[in-house]
């Protein structure tokens, strides 16, 4: 396995280079407006969008214990420790440390793992639920005399669409989970096992998730606390744009034009590599500034360089920080979560 990541990365490494060689003389960027960009950053609103973000992870540890209320009372102080360490791991690590906070929740409240697991699907869920109605919401109207109005319009609308079609989903897999699951386990199985059981397990997932709500009062509350979450997060994407006081693009951005920033960013983030990921993410939305915008490319660069720390890196010293009190090794514990994580669908494969 560590052969095969080897040369995985080493292709990696490979593509960029050849990337940057071949568009070097074709592409002009000015380094010294870069580092001038980033020299007059208004660090008030740097300061405002990581208190945004950091305030996030505190309503994430309130929901999270929502979610664990049917099964057991904890207190949601007692899981920030985990989301620190669990989105530290995921900075550092990539995707495949997504699972280190269920693991760690596990452990701290003495539940099995696949409880955890369920629960960190229904927050999946939720999450992207809350992200589509306000991403929708506030494209569906942003003002008509915006540039590129059609697009905000047009991408709102898909994205409410979307949004109902999640909800519709949602509602099937809590009656028959089960049936959408078997459903989905012979129709991508024929294409491929292994496919078939992992999108059958997450589906058992998710409705064991949605049963864990047992109340409609425990279900509003997780929804004002995801909907309120990702405002802030949308509020901190534009208190960063807004530092950037030179750049009229930037620093007169409104809320609702922000989400197609945001949105970028999340899709440029799915696919989170360790450290590369970092450099992917920048250019993702360094590109959609300077499209959608207007923003000069070194502008948009230097803002998608500290979206980058604000919204995903800042975590970092308070996560090594808690790793350090809670006797927590994370490269360890990212492998052994991630491995737990694995171990169902494996025992799945080996039963076929």
């Amino acid at each position: 396995m560590k052969k095969r990541s080897g040369i995985v990365w080493i292709a990696i490494v490979v593509v960029l280079a050849a990337v940057v060689i071949v568009f070097r003389g074709k592409v002009h960027f000015d380094w010294k407006m870069f580092w001038h960009q980033l020299k007059h950053v208004a660090w008030i609103h740097i300061w405002a969008g990581i208190a945004l973000i950091y305030g996030t992870y505190w309503l994430r540890s309130i929901r999270w214990a929502v979610f664990l209320s049917p099964t057991k009372k904890v207190p949601a102080h007692s899981l920030i420790g985990s989301q620190f360490i669990g989105f530290t791991a995921v900075a550092l690590f990539g995707r495949l440390a997504d699972l280190t906070r269920p693991y760690l929740v596990s452990r701290r409240v003495a539940l099995p793992l696949s409880s955890q697991v369920a629960v960190y699907t229904i927050e999946r869920m939720f999450d992207l639920g809350a992200a589509a109605i306000i991403f929708s919401s506030a494209l569906a109207f942003t003002p008509k005399d915006l540039p590129h109005h059609k697009v905000f319009v047009h991408t709102g609308m898909l994205s409410l669409a979307l949004t109902l079609v999640i909800a519709v989903f949602a509602g099937v897999v809590r009656v028959s989970g089960g049936v959408v699951a078997g459903f989905a386990r012979a129709t991508l199985g024929r294409l491929s096992k292994p496919v078939g059981e992992s999108i059958a397990s997450k589906i058992i997932g998710f409705r064991d998730g949605l049963n864990a709500l047992s109340s409609k009062r425990d279900f509003g509350i997780a929804v004002l606390l995801s909907l309120a979450m990702w405002g802030m997060i949308g509020s901190a994407y534009m208190q960063t744009a807004h530092a950037f006081v030179q750049t009229p693009e930037l620093a007169g951005l409104t809320f609702s034009r922000t989400m197609l920033l945001m949105a970028a960013s999340i899709g440029g983030s799915l696919l989170q590599l360790p450290i590369i990921g970092w450099f992917t993410q920048i250019a993702v939305t360094a590109a959609a500034m300077h499209e959608f915008y207007g923003a000069p490319i070194e502008a948009a660069t230097a803002c998608g360089a500290l979206l980058l720390l604000v919204t995903f890196l800042c975590i970092i010293p308070t996560g090594l920080v808690y790793s350090r009190v809670e006797h927590v090794n994370l490269k360890k514990i990212a492998s052994e979560s991630e491995a737990a994580g694995h171990a169902p669908e494996a025992a799945a494969e080996a039963g076929n």
